[in-house]
């Protein structure tokens, strides 16, 4: 049993020990909230966060918020569900190593409950270059490292494949039991809207939602400038994933209302928010643990995009953080 090698350092995100220590301290310590966002980190009672995994110059910032939120008192394991972005997988998979390498410190594989999570026979596992090639678990394990910084942690790592809603349900049953130990917390790996040619992806709003004004495709039908300004892309684009991020967000919805929901609005716009099976996992955790009496609430706490998109020929990432409480 190996140990998985940062494979990204020095590409996505600096390599360095102690630059990557203070690069993250100071995307840490920029999280000032005001007091409309009516956010005090850290948050009591935090059991996961959502938070984005692209490179740290464009997406640590935003992370940063949701990583802030974490109560790390008597915390002990965390699980990472991260999407699958170069292998096709209609399933969950896991990790086939003892360890994972970060630069500033390594974070020791909990092979107890990957065994029990094997056992059940629902998992597959993802080979070495899989694991090392998939950089939406990798991009977490720096900032684990350091917000838990001092303790005696290890980590569960689930690759997320393009699994249905009810495979969503079903593996979130599974993981319910285990993310319901109050040692165990549970980060969950998404970036939001992918917007642009090079994405294949030219969703657009000509009006805010709702409107009886159908969205159209940017790079199938012609748009006048005039149209773009009034409404430029960017807004578009947020409008869209705030669409999605309302619902999300519990309350008001229940965690099975939010599961629902955010299938048909995905089945609606084909968003391409790349760990949208992930939140399902977690969407359908949470409902196995509301039937259990548990009041989980899902909160928003920052919204940012890589870059303003003004024209057709523009593209940007959008990143989204929020935080867990049940």
């Amino acid at each position: 049993m190996a140990v998985r090698r940062a494979t990204h350092a020095n590409s996505w995100y600096t390599g360095g020990n102690s630059k990557l220590d203070s690069e993250l301290s100071s995307f840490l310590e920029a999280v000032k909230p005001d007091d409309e966002d009516e956010f005090s980190p850290p948050v009591k009672g935090c059991k996961a966060i959502i938070a984005p995994h692209a490179g740290y110059s464009y997406s640590g910032p935003a992370a940063a918020w949701a990583y802030k939120s974490i109560d790390t008192t008597g915390i002990k394991r965390v699980f990472i569900l991260g999407p699958s972005h170069h292998v096709y997988l209609d399933g969950c998979a896991l990790s086939e190593c003892k360890e994972y390498e970060t630069p500033i410190g390594n974070l020791p594989l909990d092979l107890d409950t990957i065994k029990e999570l094997r056992d059940t026979g629902k998992f597959s596992d993802m080979d070495r270059q899989t694991d090392e090639d998939e950089h939406s678990i990798e991009m977490h394990l720096p900032y684990i490292r350091k917000v838990f910084e001092g303790r005696d942690i290890s980590i569960v790592p689930i690759l997320v494949g393009a699994i249905d809603r009810e495979k969503e349900a079903s593996f979130g049953a599974v993981l319910a039991p285990f993310l319901s130990r109050e040692d165990t917390f549970c980060v969950v790996s998404s970036d939001f809207c992918h917007w642009g040619a090079r994405f294949h992806y030219t969703f657009y709003y000509a009006e805010p939602p709702p409107s009886p004004t159908p969205p159209i495709r940017l790079a199938q039908t012609g748009v006048s400038q005039a149209l773009l300004s009034k409404h430029p892309i960017h807004a578009s684009i947020s409008a869209l994933d705030h669409e999605a991020m309302e619902l999300l967000t519990m309350p008001p919805f229940t965690a099975s209302q939010a599961h629902h929901n955010f299938a048909d609005y995905l089945a609606k716009t084909k968003n391409t928010i790349c760990g949208r099976h992930p939140i399902g996992v977690l969407l359908g955790a949470l409902t196995a643990l509301q039937r259990e009496g548990k009041a989980p609430k899902l909160k928003w706490v920052r919204y940012e995009q890589s870059s303003q998109c003004v024209s057709v020929h523009d593209s940007s990432v959008s990143y989204a953080s929020a935080y867990v409480t049940f």
